[in-house]
């Protein structure tokens, strides 16, 4: 049987002192019974908040624990601390309850009621569902005009359709917030923004339900200008970051490489490239989820794909499936004699690229191709963090932080050189602008990516964001003359040691 969930309620409190208990006594009778924990959070306020707090405990046979912070932690701090309690004690649903009665307790079940059912992973109170409400309710002009315009602007841009970002009555599944790296977020008030960001990144479901809107005698602490400011910074750097511009780490919490859906992506673009070759054996490394090696078998390609953990997705759409680490090398399982082996966003993943490349001529068959995608270290983004000083790692792009080597086409073409191998065919994929936009082109990512085409097409080693190469083994003169240099090499090497 399933059990009912544990709910909590976070207060955050900051010179509440007046109000305070009156939002407690306004938790409706027919809810305080689900109630397991209230998390009375007083952030160092100047006036009786926290005795206050108290003495309602005292009198009261709500669960209340009253916690006063010795130092002032923000909005967003307060919250961070709030929603940790929450993971502790083991709670299922918690909602955001502000101390100064801005928003009414007595909604409190209309906004749970999605998470218990499992409808929602959030559930966002909005005072702009009902037309008209906010401004009769008492939301100042300027406030309302400005809590528009800065939503539809983060609808557009995060691809939302939320009627409001900006309201503080919120409730969560505790089991949401554990899978996100909350505590990164600000500690100002536009925390609220970067949560949602984050649940939209993670894909959890958002559902909204009408509440009604008070303005009385609280005293505003948002600075109303800085918070606009700083919500739309956030914007634009978690579509930076989805990009691949920008470290945006409050946004990630790990997690396994999406398929790039674009025909002008890596992948993409070679699936276009096997269009070209009949059914063939392909060997797909670092196949994840098994997206591209399992459209290439739709087209009629027996594939085998290698990833380092075991998934099921891959198991499934693949026709063999073989879990091996390949920082140790092509596993002993892969035994076979391959016409394509592919190499998708994987050799700047390994720490001796060059070993993998050299073991790959024992499974290649005679004529075979590889196919390779690698990012561009010479693309302008990189070589202007190195010139500015700016230089570290992202979540994704260029300067993933999972990369651990870096090539130009000068060094790769070497790489292939020095390992037996003879460049085909290289070309170059423009900016991600698709995800920029999410998806949807409209005219500024059509303008964007007719711009980005020509400078790639113009300037390849400055503007392709990733490079991709096709090439065959050398003949095997030169693969003798190969094996001999690394056989001096490692001669040179023990002399060196010796010594």
């Amino acid at each position: 049987m399933q059990r009912d969930p544990k709910i909590g309620i976070l207060v955050v409190a900051y010179n509440a002192a007046s109000t305070l208990a009156s939002v407690l006594d306004r938790i409706p009778e027919s809810f305080r019974a689900q109630v397991s924990e209230i998390f009375v959070c007083d952030d160092a306020s100047q006036d009786a908040t926290y005795l206050v707090g108290l003495g309602y405990k005292a009198l009261s046979d709500l669960p209340i624990t009253v916690i006063r912070h010795p130092q002032n932690l923000g909005y967003g701090g307060n919250q961070k601390v709030g929603y940790q309690l929450a993971i502790d004690h083991g709670l299922d649903i918690i909602v955001l309850l502000h101390g100064d009665g801005q928003y009414a307790p007595e909604c409190i079940e209309t906004l749970v009621a999605p998470l218990a059912s499992g409808e929602a992973h959030a559930v966002f109170g909005s005072r702009m569902m009902v037309r008209g409400d906010a401004l009769k309710g008492g939301m100042p002009v300027y406030k309302y005009a400005g809590n528009r315009v800065l939503t539809t602007f983060q609808n557009w841009a995060i691809g939302t359709q939320l009627s409001e970002f900006h309201s503080g009555y919120r409730a969560y599944s505790v089991e949401a917030l554990a899978s996100i790296p909350f505590h990164a977020n600000s500690n100002d008030f536009d925390f609220d923004t970067e949560i949602i960001l984050q649940l939209v990144h993670a894909g959890r479901r958002i559902v909204e339900v009408p509440i009604p809107t008070y303005y009385g005698d609280e005293i505003c602490y948002v600075n109303g200008m800085k918070y606009a400011k700083d919500v739309v910074a956030d914007v634009l750097r978690y579509r930076l970051n989805s990009m691949g511009f920008g470290q945006g780490a409050n946004f990630e919490q790990g997690g396994d490489y999406e398929l790039k859906e674009s025909i002008e992506s890596s992948h993409g673009q070679l699936e276009a490239w096997m269009d070209r070759f009949p059914p063939s054996e392909v060997l797909d490394l670092g196949c994840a989820h098994g997206h591209v090696g399992g459209r290439l078998r739709q087209r009629g390609h027996h594939v085998t794909g290698v990833e380092l953990v075991p998934n099921e997705d891959a198991e499934r759409v693949l026709d063999r499936f073989v879990v091996a680490d390949l920082e140790q090398g092509i596993p002993p399982e892969i035994d076979g004699s391959y016409d394509v082996v592919l190499a998708a966003d994987v050799l700047e993943h390994v720490r001796n690229p060059a070993k993998l490349l050299r073991e790959l001529h024992e499974v290649v068959a005679p004529g075979g191709s590889l196919l390779i995608s690698v990012p561009n270290f010479g693309h302008w983004y990189p070589r202007f963090r190195v010139l500015a000083g700016m230089f570290d790692y992202d979540e994704r792009g260029i300067l993933d932080r999972g990369h651990l080597r870096f090539f130009s086409r000068r060094s790769f073409r070497r790489l292939l050189r020095d390992t037996g191998w003879r460049v085909a065919r290289v070309d170059y994929t423009g900016l991600p602008i698709d995800v920029l936009t999410e998806g949807e082109v409209g005219l500024l990512g059509r303008l964007l990516r007719g711009a980005d085409r020509v400078l790639v097409k113009l300037w390849p080693t400055m503007f392709g964001y990733q490079m991709l190469f096709q090439a065959h083994p050398e003949e095997e003169d030169r693969m003798e003359e190969i094996h001999l240099q690394d056989a001096l090499s490692s001669a040179a090497d023990v002399v060196r040691n010796a010594g």
